[in-house]
């Protein structure tokens, strides 16, 4: 793969000051270090009943009494445990010296500081202490060391309190270290819409392969490349260097081996490749009718393969069952909002593979990309396209068409207008006429991720929270099976159109509501979206998850952000309420989500209206689609 770097620390956890770990670690290869900032047995000491805390350390007390290995060492905050403890003085004590640490290490210039869960579950006192912090702390960034265990599985429960009452904190982040054993599937994905930076892995979790030298077990590796795609940072984590840490290799050898990991991970399919950038990148959906689409855009979604190949499929198969073989019938095109010519050339293309006579018309409304179409019927289609520069939509066409292509689909299939496109369009298709395509399926899911969900409120206003974003999707967790919401069929023959009305397009507004139902404890950020679509009989495109067009990237989900994440316990379940609206001169969507509790005797459902999130984009006051 093109990029083959990772960056690999080292925690020697009876280390008793930082060159054993700077000269130790640069010399074996690692890229920085853990280390404690209290030296072994000072929390101890100052929390016996009869000690004092001092308002400053004595220099005995510090593992780091300066700065010159400030650039490669993270600093363990000691007295995270006893945060919650019954007794007053041990409790006072211990924030007292966690603030202490805190201030040293932001003296210091640290990059980062670490956190260790307290094991005991319940209490508060440590997100507090953790929430002041993070107000200490500036530039520096706060990890929580959390581990994920076969038998614990309250590890994701224990960070979502503490980030919870941190309020979304982006500067808190979450170190996760993995046990021997790892817990089943479910509960590890919940980790891949969290901001884990940093995986602690300790030697004891390695095992020795026939040469001896340290290697994972298969779940280990499975879950490590899983996050590597999340650009995490790997720690090795050991007691102590001995001659019996690893026959083969020594300490330098985990490090090795982590980076022979992350060197041989798969090759990126076209999809990833063409996205390169854009993981968990917050992309406005387009505006075609409003905005003119500028050459370069064109020119990105001119080169996915798939998606003009099945147009071009879809096309072929419509004219052979249109036209008997051998005919003279000369079969009327049309291609509506036609670009810089795509569907256009595969039209052609399809009818010269079918052999059928054809006449074509190409009709756009983007004064710039008119110039390409009648470059192009110059210099390669001549009279057999006709270029037509009128909005579809008020075009008086000569003649009827038979065939009608458009690729008006946006991520949820209509958030493009391809509804009002098409019922302005379908009054010059013949009646036995077919359109390309014959119907789109929006779908949504629940979704959990905090990385946008930090992207989003970080612009701390209401707008971006009620907008919805065109994402590809990477640090994110899908909480349920995706379920439809609605669909458009064309051509719609009942449609009758009153363009003089301020109700000329009620027939295209949408309301749904779909229950999902989680199977772990989920922190909800928003719902996702995609779409299917029937070009023609079994032709299809689409991006729903299970039914993704092979090789296909013009489209990328859907995002609509919640205001407020949800909670959602294990086995529970949400209901999402979607409409799509519209007046004379938007379309917009709202949308909300709400919890509901289901009794397990008589399984009646019932809303729990005081945790729903609030109806986002009411009026469409913040997100729109100009008509």
């Amino acid at each position: 793969m093109a990029d083959t770097t990772i960056s690999v620390g080292l925690e020697v956890r009876s280390a008793n000051n930082p060159d054993i770990v700077g000269d130790l670690g640069t010399e074996a290869g690692y890229s920085f270090g853990l280390l404690q900032l209290l030296r072994a047995g000072v929390q101890e000491e100052i929390l016996k009943p009869q000690n004092m805390i001092s308002n400053a350390f004595e220099p005995a007390n510090l593992q780091m009494t300066e700065n010159s290995w400030a650039g490669f060492i993270v600093g363990e905050i000691s007295a995270c445990e006893p945060l919650d403890s019954p007794d007053d003085s041990t409790r006072q004590k211990c924030e007292a010296l966690v603030k202490q640490q805190i201030q040293w290490a932001a003296h210091l210039g640290l990059s980062s500081v670490i956190f260790t869960c307290p094991s005991m579950d319940g209490g508060l006192n440590f997100p507090r202490v953790v929430g002041r912090a993070l107000g200490m702390l500036g530039y520096t960034q706060a990890w929580v060391r959390i581990t994920v265990t076969k038998r614990d599985t309250e590890a994701w429960k224990k960070w979502n309190v503490l980030r919870t009452l941190c309020e979304h904190n982006p500067k808190l982040v979450v170190a996760l270290e993995l046990g021997p054993e790892l817990p089943n599937e479910s509960f590890l994905q919940q980790w891949l819409a969290e901001p884990v930076r940093t995986v602690i892995l300790s030697t004891t979790s390695f095992i020795s392969n026939k040469k001896g030298f340290p290697v994972l077990s298969k779940a280990h590796q499975s879950f490590l490349r899983q996050l590597m795609e999340l650009n995490v940072q790997v720690v090795i984590s050991t007691e102590c260097i001995d001659e019996k840490l690893n026959a083969a290799g020594g300490i330098a050898a985990y490090q090795q081996y982590i980076r022979h990991i992350y060197r041989t991970r798969p090759e990126l399919g076209i999809v990833d490749q063409f996205a390169s950038g854009y993981h968990d990148y917050l992309q406005s959906p387009l505006q075609p009718l409003m905005d003119n689409l500028e050459s370069a855009t064109y020119e990105v979604f001119e080169k996915d393969p798939i998606k003009y190949q099945e147009y071009e499929r879809a096309t072929y198969r419509a004219l052979l069952d249109r036209v008997p073989d051998n005919s003279d019938i000369v079969t009327v095109l049309m291609v509506v909002g036609a670009g810089r010519g795509p569907l256009v050339q595969r039209a052609l293309q399809a009818a010269e593979n079918a052999k059928r006579k054809v006449k074509l018309y190409a009709v756009e409304k983007n004064p710039n990309a008119i110039v390409t179409l009648r470059a192009r019927k110059e210099e390669e289609w001549g009279d057999l396209v006709e270029v037509v520069h009128c909005d579809m939509r008020y075009w008086e066409a000569p003649e009827k068409c038979d065939i009608l292509i458009s690729e008006l689909l946006g991520s949820f299939g209509d958030n493009e207008l391809s509804p009002e496109c098409l019922d302005g369009a379908q009054r010059f298709l013949k009646d036995s006429g077919i359109s390309i395509p014959s119907s789109y399926t929006a779908y949504i899911s629940p979704m959990s991720s905090t990385k946008l969900y930090n992207e989003v409120s970080s612009y701390k206003d209401l707008e971006h929270m009620e907008t919805p974003y065109v994402v590809k999707f990477r640090a994110v967790h899908e909480l349920a099976e995706p379920k439809a919401v609605w669909r458009f069929d064309h051509p719609d023959r009942k449609v009758v159109m009153d363009l003089g009305s301020p109700n000329f397009n009620n027939h295209n507004t949408r309301y749904s509501t779909q229950r999902f139902q989680t199977k772990t404890d989920s922190m909800m950020h928003g719902v996702a979206g995609y779409f299917e679509s029937t070009l023609y009989k079994d032709v299809m495109i689409s991006i729903h998850p299970k039914t993704h067009s092979p090789g296909m990237f013009s489209w990328f989900p859907i995002f609509f952000p919640l205001k407020s994440p949800l909670y959602l316990p294990a086995n529970s379940y949400v209901d999402i309420h979607f409409w799509r609206l519209c007046d004379a001169r938007k379309v917009w969507y709202e949308w909300t989500a709400i919890p509901v509790t289901q009794d397990g005797q008589t399984k009646t459902c019932t809303a729990i209206v005081g945790a729903a999130s609030s109806i986002h984009n009411i009026d469409g006051r913040s997100s729109w689609i100009g008509l």
